[in-house]
């Protein structure tokens, strides 16, 4: 079973310390264990918002804000690969190719952004598809996909399941900005649809949730479930992977 883990910077850091991403890598390396393949995506969280802020208020444009988020998530994922095992990758892949190169060989990627004007949400998915993976789980900073940002709106609905044309629309009028914040981007959302691939949207702040979503469905997050791809997987049909 081959699988996306994109894992936002607020969920992974959400402030330096090595606790969070110990317990994240210990849970990827059980998965690993069990007969996942993991490529994993880490994102900038509120450190890369911190940098964007204060480089935008120094006259930055939006491209050389996007390079200094990019800077931010290889930073973060290297964390990452600090906690992994000895057999891991050194250092994070730094496109689809080398990720995949890496993923053949040690069964494990790790990945930040890639380029400008993408977000990690779109990496993770790019990736996915470019490996062809199984299962792509959000581990976000809340519980799964609103119909507005709850953090802002009291009246914002969670959604338990959508198909991908519906997460298009859903997110549709999101600002899309160096920095932004969304548990799933336009861009990522886009490519899924045209993928089919199955994804999970859930709160990873605990990753033993990662965990149980990855091996057996179970979360309390939104599932996306993209058209013609039937019903639920065989992979989630016992405790084999």
């Amino acid at each position: 079973m081959k699988v996306v883990v994109s894992i936002g910077g607020s969920v992974l850091v959400p402030e330096p310390g090595a606790d969070r991403v110990a317990e994240h890598a210990a849970v990827i390396e059980d998965l690993i264990d069990e007969g996942c393949r993991i490529g994993a995506v880490i994102g900038g969280g509120g450190v890369a918002r911190e940098y964007i802020s204060a480089a935008r208020n120094l006259g930055a444009n939006e491209i050389e804000l996007d390079q200094l988020g990019i800077d931010v998530t290889r930073l973060n994922a290297r964390l990452l690969i600090a906690a992994l095992s000895e057999e891991s990758v050194t250092a994070p892949a730094l496109d689809y190719e080398e990720a995949s190169e890496a993923l053949r060989r040690d069964d494990i990627c790790v990945m930040g952004g890639v380029a400008p004007a993408q977000t990690t949400d779109a990496v993770g998915a790019a990736l996915a598809e470019y490996i062809d993976a199984d299962l792509l789980v959000y581990a976000t900073s809340v519980p799964g996909v609103y119909s507005a940002d709850p953090n802002k709106d009291d009246d914002a609905t969670k959604y338990d399941e959508l198909s991908a044309t519906e997460l298009v629309d859903a997110i549709a009028g999101l600002e899309m900005n160096a920095g932004a914040s969304a548990p799933v981007d336009l861009l990522a959302a886009k490519i899924i649809e045209r993928s089919g691939m199955r994804t999970i949207v859930l709160d990873g702040t605990d990753p033993d949730r990662i965990a149980r979503a990855v091996r057996h469905g179970e979360h309390g997050g939104t599932d996306i479930v993209p058209d013609g791809v039937g019903a639920e997987p065989t992979y989630w049909a016992s405790d084999e992977q």
